[in-house]
């Protein structure tokens, strides 16, 4: 059988990787060609036909700058499917472009999965139509997608939030407060984790408003999350505040950090599952904001998964223009100890208890193998 995935951003690599291994678990005959990232050149043993470093673009404004690129990598993908003849194209989230993919590609005659569902609940939701004509099956991990996709007259499969098997995978080895702090040069003091995103425009609008509460913090250290899809210069403004940045310890550092300052995404979920208490970051370009606001409208109150899931303030969220210095200090002092810490961590229980145990990359990888074969 030969399977085409799509991933286009690190989570989706993520994800999408330990889907494959339990897929090849399945039938190790599997042929895959993927657009993705390094996780999944290692559970596949082959390089990516396109790398997640060449397919980040966020905000409408961004994305039309780079629209010639995106254009192009549309046309390689629809080409690079055909020469592949797949029995089966896996999307996996990422979709503004992944969506095009699927739609296009059902013309072509070629089945189509989806895994994790693209926010239809959040905006946009006349995407449920490309989803019903297009999409032989779709695989969300939020307990309440399915019920939204009912309301639509579309059965989705629940398979639970693929993140639990992530961390279930690493927690074991993941080092004690005292070994991180050595192999990292880190001192006794607490320490607050800086997770400023994986994309360039993440950076540039936000680490610096990040990076400016330090000072006011003498008793805790800071430690920035680096990601290895951006250049180590993106990270130079830290390195002059004598700020540390590791590399490739994200899970480790939320193991081991007493706060956090959180870029929104997947991230946020992450933190939440690690009981880190966290203030919660976004920051988007002027006018992409506007138009996703005018867009979104009153639909949705959070932007934080673990608000999303839970349809309450758990953690604080600082959003464009409330994302200051001065406000993001003032939500920092609240967390790093005291009662808004304490309903915090109640908070983060509930949803670790909503959410169930690990099991939804081998769950998902069952369905798809079942499913296939069933209608063979």
């Amino acid at each position: 059988m030969k399977y085409y995935v799509i991933a286009g951003e690190p989570s989706g690599d993520l994800h999408a990787s330990n889907m494959m291994k339990e897929l090849l678990a399945l039938d190790p005959e599997i042929d895959f060609r993927f657009w993705g990232g390094d996780l999944m050149e290692k559970v596949t043993m082959r390089k990516p036909q396109k790398h997640i470093r060449e397919l980040a673009f966020m905000g409408f404004v961004e994305v039309a700058k780079n629209l010639r690129t995106i254009l192009r990598n549309i046309s390689f993908c629809k080409k690079d499917i055909l020469e592949f003849k797949p029995d089966v194209l896996i999307l996996v989230d990422y979709p503004g472009f992944n969506l095009r993919i699927a739609d296009w590609a059902k013309k072509q005659g070629i089945r189509v999965f989806y895994y994790i569902s693209p926010t239809i609940w959040a905006w946009k939701e006349n995407r449920v139509e490309i989803i019903k004509r297009s999409v032989e099956k779709m695989f969300v991990i939020l307990p309440f997608e399915v019920a939204v996709y009912d309301k639509h007259g579309y059965k989705a499969d629940y398979v639970g939030h693929p993140l639990l098997d992530a961390i279930a995978q690493e927690k074991s080895s993941l080092p004690d407060s005292d070994s991180f702090r050595k192999s990292n040069q880190l001192d006794q003091r607490p320490i607050i984790a800086v997770l400023p995103g994986s994309r360039r425009q993440e950076i540039e609008r936000m680490f610096e408003i990040m990076l400016n509460v330090v000072d006011d913090f003498k008793q805790y250290q800071f430690v920035i999350a680096g990601t290895t899809n951006l250049p180590e210069e993106a990270y130079q403004s830290a390195i002059d505040k004598n700020v540390k940045v590791v590399f490739n310890q994200t899970y480790a550092l939320m193991k081991n950090a007493q706060a956090g300052i959180i870029k929104s995404g997947t991230s946020t979920l992450e933190s939440a599952l690690f009981r880190l208490p966290q203030v919660v970051c976004y920051k988007g370009g002027t006018v992409s904001y506007a138009i996703a606001r005018m867009v979104v409208g009153n639909r949705v109150k959070f932007i934080a998964l673990p608000n999303l899931i839970l349809n309450k303030p758990v953690v604080k969220e600082l959003i464009q223009n409330e994302l200051t210095a001065n406000n993001l200090k003032e939500e920092l002092k609240k967390i790093v100890s005291g009662p808004v810490r304490e309903k915090i961590m109640e908070d983060y229980d509930a949803l670790i208890n909503m959410l169930g145990n690990s099991g939804a990359s081998k769950k998902v990888a069952e369905l798809m193998f079942k499913h296939i074969h069933a209608s063979k």
